[in-house]
């Protein structure tokens, strides 16, 4: 079967194939021999003469050989037991780096930096020169590389699907404060963790006509590509079972055009390749452009109609009848990226498989669910319906059907296609059998604003999976002096049971436990202090209070406001030099999408105000603003279990859950938040005394936007904002360039969306309140326990398991 490989002929012999639930087991002594192995016979290299890079090929090699048998178990055992599969079909796969999580996962961290010490390598270095895989760019892919993690920690089969891009989001470097944006080359090395499959391949098409004859629909493409496997194994803790995520490749049906190269037309011979290639390229491509938006529309077509034709033909391997399709697969769309995979498997249905429509489409619905990860209107797709049919003429003409028989069947006057556009949001609702929500904030807003009228038509397919992360990437790999402590004080099996972690809080007041906490926060800070230090030449002084924020770049998570409050609190140290002033590092991180280009002058100004305040010689004991560039996730590795202060600040309403607000709580950050996503459930699991809560409510916040001149008035109201703004308007934080921030001011006092203006106040004086706070140490580190001890509800453990029971009707097979 295809989801098998052989093992080359110069494999040493393994541990004999286990059964689910046995992992492998190895000592120093024999990883080590497989290591010198692969050096060999891998990458044709011997002690003397092997490179950083071959030693880390060989290393995740030996470690990816381990992850094997527990794989081919797992598929095995699914085949077996005819188990019902989930596919999880996302756009972004921000899965980081591997060496250190699937030694974590083995259990075998410590036996791999015992075996490269005896090699005399550095395992720590090694795992470092790691490049990240450039497979997502926030919260939405880290989420899927999470829920792919805890799939296979619980054993329940399922396959990740998205798109294998060469050069990712893009690289973000900084010139002269601005962002600017360069190709990902992660993989111009051989990347250690896939297996290439030549052997499965399906055509794509795009464009061309419909027909119909005889009474059956054919779609003729003017244009094919071919989507390639290629499958990294993903283990889950302790190795007991691993799953699939298959990332597609697109490429040419024709690979070189001989005739036009034996005529010197060189570019037109490799059109073809290039052309295809252009699909799996990057994520994102800016879509301000005609092109731009077709390209986007393909990339999300490519993925899912490979991801369907693929789980079918693995459905008709096993023999079952069509139209028990719902009980043995569960599709579920990470956002409405792959909200085209209701539309294409009623095709595949009707098209290639004779079942009539009138029930394909309630089939497929029975097989869909729909995760939105949004409340903003703007940011739910909808496609030009022009370009629409003309990409995908015989899905255009599906969706009308689809939309027919729902209006029909429900009364409703919300419709898919609409206003020359098609609504990808409301595909995706139609053509799910549960929707949910990602927070019970976001849930309930998300039946009250953008699907209320969905709602009303199908009450009841909205419900609650409140987000969770994966402790064994985000706790115990990134933050080991932290697990140390933990292990030591309640037992090593709570990484797959994360809520033991509310054991902790029955030593809260033990000074000793306190001290150790501390020592633990105090390490990391300095480990990120040295790093700093090390790749940007930056010092800071790991003592003072780390407050960070780390997202992308958006208007609604108030980077913004981060910033003001931070000019304000230099003019007030200025004003008073000599006053009891907390230290604080300011920390940003994120990337701003390359055609937003208010975000991207956000930016801008963060690193002119850096350095301004950097550079002041009254205030530089106090205040720092660090903002390293090209955020990933390693770099989030090393700034999470580092931090005091989360910045979770976005408007009320606007943040569907967040996931780094569950990641900081959980390394012992205490939050400064607005009752916005899933800090409503931190707070309530933390304590509101644990917790700095600040600003409108989702409800203020929308009463407020309908009052006439709402920002002019909260600007005119507040001296301190006022002056802020006036430095910001006149250059002196550019002076070289007097204009370049007026127009962003201007928008604050006119189109200040997001109410900055309305929160910054209450934000300011909550600050100072930190402040003085986190110079009560003992206070402050009680605060910190009863953070980490109490989200352990948080674990991505938890909300698959809800997936599972509530969406899917999936089961561990373990």
């Amino acid at each position: 079967m295809t989801d098998m490989i052989t093992r080359p002929a110069n494999q040493s012999i393994q541990p004999a194939q286990l059964p689910v639930g046995q992992p492998p087991r190895i000592d120093a002594g024999s990883l080590r021999a497989e290591i010198l192995r692969h050096l060999e016979y891998s990458l044709g290299k011997d002690e003397s003469h092997a490179s950083f890079y071959d030693w880390r090929m060989a290393l995740s090699l030996s470690l990816r050989d381990l992850v094997v048998d527990p794989w081919f178990a797992s598929t095995r055992r699914t085949y077996e037991t005819k188990a019902k599969r989930v596919y999880y079909l996302s756009m972004e796969f921000l899965i980081g780096r591997l060496i250190e999580d699937v030694a974590v996962n083995l259990r075998l961290d410590d036996i791999a930096e015992e075996a490269m010490r005896s090699l005399g390598q550095d395992y720590r270095a090694v795992v470092a020169n790691e490049p990240d895989a450039a497979l997502g760019n926030g919260g939405l892919g880290r989420l899927a590389a999470c829920f792919l993690d805890s799939l296979s920690t619980l054993g329940i089969p399922a396959y990740g699907y998205g798109i294998r891009y060469e050069h990712g989001l893009f690289e973000q470097h900084f010139e002269d404060g601005e962002q600017i944006e360069t190709a990902e080359g992660w993989l111009a090395q051989r990347h250690a963790w896939e297996f290439e499959r030549p052997e499965v391949s399906y055509p794509i098409g795009f464009g061309g006509h419909v027909s119909v004859s005889k009474g059956k629909t054919a779609w003729h493409p003017e244009e094919t590509v071919l989507a390639s496997a290629y499958d990294t194994p993903i283990v889950g803790w302790g190795a007991n079972w691993a799953n699939t995520l298959r990332l597609w490749a697109a490429k040419p049906t024709r690979l070189f055009d001989l005739e036009s190269f034996n005529q010197g037309n060189y570019l037109a011979a490799s059109e073809p390749e290039a052309l295809a290639r252009t699909i799996s390229r990057v994520l994102y491509p800016d879509d301000t452009t005609e092109t731009g938006k077709e390209l986007r529309l393909k990339q999300e077509y490519f993925f899912t109609s490979a991801s369907i034709q693929d789980l079918l033909r693995r459905f008709m391997s096993e023999g079952h009848d069509l139209r028990d399709l719902p009980d043995h697969v569960a599709i579920q769309l990470n956002d409405t990226h792959p909200a085209i995979a209701g539309p294409e498997l009623v095709r595949l249905l009707t098209d290639e498989h004779d079942i009539p429509i009138d029930e394909a489409i309630p089939l497929a619905r029975n097989c869909l669910a729909y995760t939105n990860h949004t409340l903003l209107p703007e940011a739910l797709e909808r496609w030009d319906e022009r370009l629409f049919a003309r990409i995908l003429p015989r899905h255009h003409r599906i969706i009308e059907q689809i939309q027919d028989a729902y209006l029909s069947e429900t009364g409703s006057h919300t419709r898919i296609i609409d206003d020359s556009s098609v609504k990808m949001g409301e595909l995706a609702f139609v053509m799910a059998h549960q929707v949910n929500g990602v927070s019970a904030l976001h849930t309930e807003l998300v039946k009250e604003t953008v699907f209320s009228d969905l709602h009303q038509a199908y009450p009841g397919r909205i419900i609650n999976q409140t987000n969770g992360i994966t402790p064994r990437r985000w706790l115990y790999g990134c933050n080991p002096p932290l697990r140390t402590l933990i292990t030591a004080t309640i037992g090593d099996d709570w990484p797959d049971n994360l809520e033991r972690l509310d054991e902790l809080a029955n030593h809260v007041d033990d000074a000793a436990f306190q001290d150790a906490f501390r020592s633990a926060k105090a390490q990391n800070k300095q480990r990120l202090a040295a790093w700093l230090k090390q790749r940007d030449r930056i010092s800071i002084d790991p003592s003072a209070m780390f407050d960070v924020q780390i997202k992308r770049i958006h208007e609604y998570k108030r980077q913004l406001m981060n910033l003001l409050e931070t000019v304000a609190l230099w003019n007030d140290i200025r004003a008073n030099p000599d006053g009891d002033w907390t230290p604080r590092v300011k920390i940003f991180g994120g990337k701003a999408a390359p055609g937003y280009l208010v975000a991207k002058e956000i930016i801008h100004l963060i690193n002119d105000v850096a350095k301004r305040i950097n550079n002041d010689d009254q205030t530089r004991a106090y205040l720092q603003i660090v903002y390293p560039e090209n955020y990933n996730v390693t770099m989030a590795e090393m700034l999470i279990p580092a931090a005091d202060l989360s910045e979770q600040i976005s408007t009320a309403g606007k943040e569907a859950s967040g996931t780094g607000n569950m990641k900081f709580a959980l390394n012992g950050a205490l939050t400064v938040g607005t009752l916005d996503g899933a800090n409503v459930e931190i707070r309530d699991h933390v304590g509101a005394e644990n917790f700095y809560l600040f600003g409108l409510t989702a409800a203020e916040a929308t009463a407020k936007q309908e009052e006439p001149d709402f920002a002019r008035r909260a600007i005119e109201a507040s001296p301190r904002l006022r002056r802020v703004l006036d430095q910001i308007a006149t250059g002196e934080f550019c002076c070289e360039d007097p204009n370049r921030y007026a127009a962003l001011v201007r928008r604050l006092y006119e189109h200040d969306y997001f109410l900055v203006t309305c929160d910054f106040d209450d934000y300011f004086a909550t600050q100072r309140l930190i402040g003085r706070d986190f110079k009560d140490v003992t206070g402050w580190t009680r605060k910190s326990i009863f953070n980490s001890a109490r989200v352990g509800w948080f674990s991505s453990d938890r909300t698959i398991s809800g997936y599972a029971r509530d969406i899917w009707d999936a089961r561990p097979v373990l």
